[in-house]
């Protein structure tokens, strides 16, 4: 696999992740429905601040396996690629459904900011993904690891951008236009849920062939 195939798989992974709604999605809406536009964007900002320390934890974490235990790189993806089938496998089953949000008081932007960082950071499914996803794609392979992280996290953030961002400018415009459609929700996440599967699927195939 070459170097830029890895980077397609990761975004792919990635984006499937991101778009599926769940606690920071669902914090964006919130606060957009709370505070307008621009408590949507802080929020959205600080998911990506979030997202930056998550491909930091990743980096370290990797390097560090990668030195003291090279041995476990066939176990780690056949581990990692089995938890995201699961979680692909109960998301192509589910039905995930963004209800209504009490919007609340507004805040200060620079509050909603803080609270959007805290919010990604104590994540408990930011972390396992990161674990289970960071060391199959972060490769010494494919040369230092600093530059694949730079890349990994730039389109990370990007990512985030995109899907919070447009999410908050989407229902600055209106609150019915997300809430009341939920089969589009529900088919967001089976769709997903199939991608990471058949990533994943893949992931597992190769760590297999290296043990």
């Amino acid at each position: 696999m070459t170097y830029v195939e890895n980077l397609w798989l990761f975004f792919l992974l990635l984006t499937g992740i991101i778009a599926v709604p769940g606690m920071d999605m669902v914090f964006v809406l919130a606060n957009t429905l709370a505070g307008g536009r621009r408590a949507g964007l802080a929020a959205t900002f600080g998911m990506m601040a979030g997202g930056a320390c998550h491909t930091l934890f990743g980096a370290f974490a990797v390097a560090g396996l990668t030195r003291l235990i090279p041995a476990v790189s066939g176990p780690m993806l056949i581990l990692g690629s089995a938890y995201m089938i699961w979680i692909g496998v109960s998301l192509a089953r589910s039905s995930i459904v963004i209800g209504s949000v009490d919007s609340g008081a507004a805040r200060s932007s620079g509050r909603v900011f803080i609270q959007a960082v805290v919010t990604c950071l104590l994540n408990p499914k930011a972390w396992l993904f990161i674990l289970a996803v960071y060391p199959q794609f972060l490769k010494p392979a494919f040369g230092p690891l600093w530059p694949q992280t730079l890349a990994m996290g730039l389109m990370t953030v990007l990512v985030q951008l995109a899907v919070y961002g447009g999410l908050a400018l989407a229902a600055a415009r209106g609150r019915d236009a997300i809430v009341s459609k939920p089969t589009l929700t529900i088919w967001t996440g089976r769709v997903a849920g199939v991608v990471l599967v058949a990533i994943a699927a893949y992931m597992f195939l190769r760590g297999w062939n290296e043990l």
